[in-house]
C-alpha cells in the first residue's frame, strides 16, 4: 500500500512538475484525491475477485476430494471385480481345455479323413465328371481353424456322394486325350464306377491323375488307351456303349481300377508273338503255309481222283478221266493178250498211275521234319543273343534278355505248330493215296483172275 502512494506521490509530482505552471494546488488535490478514489475502488474490486476465485478453488477442490474418493471406491469395486473374473476365468480355461480336447480330436480326425478323400478322389475316375471337389477339400485339409457344421455336413455329403457315384454307370461329355497325345473335345464318354470308361466308339479309357507319373497335364485326365484289348472286350465295349437305356448288356468290368487292363493290354498278341520270333520265325511260318497249300491242293486233287474212281467202278465201260479207267482200258485195248503179258502191262499201268498219285507226299513230309529243326535252329539263335545280353548288360535288367528268351520259345513253338498240322495232313493224305492205289492194284489182279479164268 505504501509502495503504491508513493508512486501515486511520484506521478503527482512529475505531472506537477510537467504541468505546474497551469495547475494549482486545488486543482492538484482534486487529481490526488480522485486518484486516491480510484485505487480505493480498484483494491474493493481485486479483493472481491479473490475471494471469488478462493471460494471457487475451495468448491473445486472439495469436488476434486469427492471425485478422488468416489474414483477410490470403484477402483476398490473393480480389484475386487477383478478378482472374482480372474478365478472365474482360470475355471473356464479349465473347462475350455477339457472341451477343447475332444474339439481339437475331432478337427485331426477331419482334416485326415478330407485328405485321404482328396487323394481318393484324385485317384477316382468319377472326378473326370465332378471335378468341382478337390478346391473344398484342399482347404478343409490345410485349415488350422475349427471346422465348422457346415464344412461337415459338406464333408459328410461328398463322401456320400463318392460312395454312390462308384456303383453307377454314368454317360457324359468331357475332353479327353488321344492315342497319339492329342485332346479331343466334347467327346461322350460312359462311365461304369470307377472300373471302367468308353468313348463313343467303345474304345477302353484309363483316368491319369494328376500325381501320374505319365502325366505331364499337371491335372486329371482321361486318356484313350495306345492299344486296345483283345477282340472279345472290344466287341463287348461296343455292344455295351451302343445298348439303348434300360437294355442289358455284358460289359468287362476291370475291378483292380486299371491294373488288370493294363495288363491285358501289354500281353502280346498272336502278331507280337510272330515278331518276337524274328527272321526264323517268318521262315517257319512261310514253309508251313507252302506246304499247307500243297497239302490242300494235293487233299482236293485225292479227294476228286477217289471220287471218280467210285464212279468207275459202277461202270463197265472204262474212262479215261480217271485212274482205274485208265487200268481198264489196258485190258479193253488187249483182249488176246496173255496172262504174262497182260499183268506185266497192268503192273506198268498202276505204276504210272501211283506216281501221281502220291506226288507231292514227299515234300510235305520234308518240310514237317524240318519245321522243328528250324525251331530249334531259332532256339539256339535266341540263348545266343540272351548270352550276349547278359555279358554286356548283366543279369540285373531280366527286361535286357527278353528279347533272345522270346525269340528261343517262340520260334520252338513255331516249329511245333508248323510240324504237327503237315505231320497230320502227311498222313492224311498218304493214307487216301494207299487206299487208291489199292483200289488199282485190285481191280487189276481182278482182271487177270479173269483172264485166268477163260
Amino acid at each position: 500500500m505504501k509502495k503504491y502512494i508513493i508512486t501515486l506521490l511520484a506521478l503527482g509530482l512529475m505531472t506537477t512538475n510537467s504541468q505546474a505552471q497551469d495547475m494549482s494546488l486545488d486543482q492538484l488535490l482534486k487529481v490526488v484525491q480522485r486518484a486516491a478514489t480510484e485505487s480505493s475502488a480498484a483494491n474493493k474490486k481485486r479483493e472481491a475477485t479473490f475471494k471469488q476465485q478462493r471460494d471457487q478453488q475451495s468448491r473445486l477442490l472439495s469436488e476434486a476430494r469427492a471425485q478422488l474418493a468416489a474414483l477410490e471406491r470403484r477402483t476398490e469395486e473393480l480389484k475386487t471385480a477383478f478378482d472374482e473374473n480372474e478365478l472365474t476365468l482360470a475355471d473356464l480355461e479349465t473347462t475350455l481345455a477339457e472341451r477343447a480336447g475332444n474339439l481339437g480330436e475331432m478337427a485331426g480326425t477331419v482334416k485326415v479323413l478330407a485328405g485321404d478323400l482328396r487323394s481318393a478322389i484324385e485317384e477316382s475316375m468319377t472326378s473326370a465328371e465332378l471335378d468341382s471337389r478337390i478346391p473344398f477339400l484342399t482347404t478343409l485339409a490345410s485349415q488350422s481353424k475349427m471346422p465348422n457344421i457346415q464344412e461337415l455336413r459338406q464333408l459328410w455329403v461328398e463322401m456320400q456322394r463318392e460312395i454312390i457315384e462308384e456303383g453307377k454307370i454314368s454317360r457324359f461329355t468331357t475332353n479327353i486325350r488321344d492315342e497319339h497325345g492329342e485332346i479331343e473335345n466334347n467327346v461322350t464318354v460312359t462311365r461304369v464306377g470307377t472300373f471302367n470308361a468308353f468313348d463313343s466308339n467303345g474304345n477302353f479309357l484309363v483316368w491319369k491323375s494328376a500325381n501320374d507319373a505319365n502325366n505331364s497335364s499337371g491335372k486329371g485326365e482321361l486318356q484313350r488307351l495306345q492299344k486296345q484289348p483283345a477282340g472279345q472286350y472290344a466287341s463287348q465295349a461296343r455292344a455295351f456303349v451302343k445298348a439303348n437305356p434300360g437294355e442289358l448288356a455284358q460289359v468287362p468290368v476291370d475291378y483292380t481300377r486299371g491294373t488288370i487292363l493294363q495288363l491285358v493290354v501289354q500281353t502280346p498278341s498272336i502278331q507280337d508273338k510272330i515278331k518276337q520270333g524274328g527272321p526264323v520265325g517268318y521262315v517257319i511260318l512261310s514253309l508251313g503255309a507252302f506246304g499247307l497249300i500243297i497239302a490242300l491242293i494235293k487233299f482236293f486233287m485225292l479227294f476228286a481222283s477217289g471220287s471218280k474212281m467210285k464212279s468207275q467202278i459202277k461202270k463197265k465201260q472204262p474212262n479215261q478221266n480217271n485212274a482205274l479207267g485208265r487200268i481198264m482200258s489196258v485190258y479193253t485195248e488187249n483182249p488176246d493178250s496173255d496172262i504174262e503179258t497182260m499183268e506185266l502191262k497192268l503192273d506198268e499201268a498202276i505204276l504210272r498211275e501211283t506216281g501221281p498219285l502220291e506226288s507231292g507226299l514227299s515234300f510235305i513230309k520234308v518240310l514237317y521234319v524240318i519245321a522243328p529243326l528250324l525251331g530249334l535252329l531259332g532256339t539256339v539263335v535266341g540263348m545266343i543273343q540272351t548270352f550276349q545280353m547278359i555279358t554286356l548288360m548283366g543279369t540285373g535288367d531280366p527286361k535286357s534278355m527278353a528279347g533272345g528268351i522270346s525269340m528261343a520259345l517262340v520260334t520252338t513253338v513255331l516249329g511245333l505248330v508248323v510240324a504237327i498240322p503237315l505231320t497230320v495232313l502227311h498222313s492224311v493224305l498218304q493214307s487216301m493215296a494207299r487206299k487208291q492205289t489199292q483200289v488199282l492194284e485190285e481191280q487189276s489182279a481182278g482182271i487177270v483172275a479173269k483172264m485166268a479164268e477163260k
